[in-house]
């Protein structure tokens, strides 16, 4: 994953170079403001805090999460 942050300037153009990815890999590129970033990542850790505060999240164990996703890689 690449993370780059810049500032738009009166050409309103976007130029990506010197990118670690070889000729012909697709990509996808995925452009927000940082006001959206924020506000997004505010109503996940929201969501998130919500789930974890819900009567079943607090029967689940580690082992419970391990073993959860280790039956997700094995069906892969």
């Amino acid at each position: 994953m690449l993370k780059r942050q810049l500032i738009i300037d009166n050409s309103h153009s976007l130029v990506l170079s010197d990118l670690p990815y070889y000729s012909g890999q697709k990509l996808t590129v995925i452009v927000m403001a940082e006001n959206e970033l924020q506000q997004r990542l505010l109503k996940w850790k929201t969501f998130f805090k919500q789930i974890q505060a819900s009567p079943a999240a607090k029967n689940i164990t580690d082992d419970d999460i391990a073993a959860e996703i280790e039956a997700y890689r094995r069906s892969l």
